[in-house]
């Protein structure tokens, strides 16, 4: 995207080093975040409307909208040089760590909800709201991203620079754009090297 590479552009070198450095992780932190109001957005519209009774449900139901959005744009943003295993395999093993944090995720809500009893009517109506926020959206997914991205660079997606980066174009010269004082220089072709053991 040309407006974040001029927007990088700008930063000081050693924040653009890190930022390079590190950029498969403020990727994932970016899906993370997207799936984060995905999840949140079904879970809530659920939970205050149709499964206002079952709220663990609706999490779930969240929590597995946005397993789909994460794969599509893990496999193709995130990690998209990334690999190592066919299609297929990969996939089974994206569902099967996502699986595993959906367990995760859940896991500060049912514990919220059913073993320290924050629900109505035993405690109050922004009790119960403020307590699910934070253990379902806040250390469920914390948690849970956490796990899932040390999971997906070991066991989905292996292998560095498995897949070429499609965004990366080869830099073309036309010669006859060249000036006339680098005429002596070779512009296309073979290499000088080549050249003199071709002759």
């Amino acid at each position: 995207m040309p407006v974040v590479r001029r927007a990088m552009s700008r930063l000081p070198e050693p924040v653009q080093f890190l930022m390079h450095k590190h950029r498969e992780l403020i990727r994932f932190a970016l899906v993370g975040g997207t799936t984060f109001l995905i999840d949140n957005g079904v879970w809530y519209a659920l939970k205050l409307t149709v499964l206002t009774d079952k709220v663990v449900t609706a999490k779930v139901i969240g929590v597995l909208v946005a397993i789909i959005a994460s794969y599509v744009l893990s496999r193709e943003w995130s990690f998209h040089t990334r690999g190592g295993r066919e299609r297929h395999h990969e996939a089974a093993l994206f569902f099967l760590v996502s699986g595993i944090g959906v367990g995760i995720n859940i896991a500060p809500l049912w514990l919220s909800r059913h073993l320290f009893g924050l629900q109505a009517p035993f405690v109050s109506v922004m009790t119960e709201e403020i307590a699910d926020f934070v253990s379902g959206s806040i250390l469920g997914m914390l948690l849970a991203t956490g796990f899932k991205f040390w999971a997906m660079r070991r066991w989905v997606f292996p292998d560095a620079g498995a897949r070429p980066d499609r965004r990366v174009h080869p830099i073309s010269v036309d010669s006859s754009r060249v000036s006339s004082r680098n005429s002596g220089l070779p512009v296309s072709g073979a290499d000088p090297v080549d050249r003199a053991e071709a002759s």
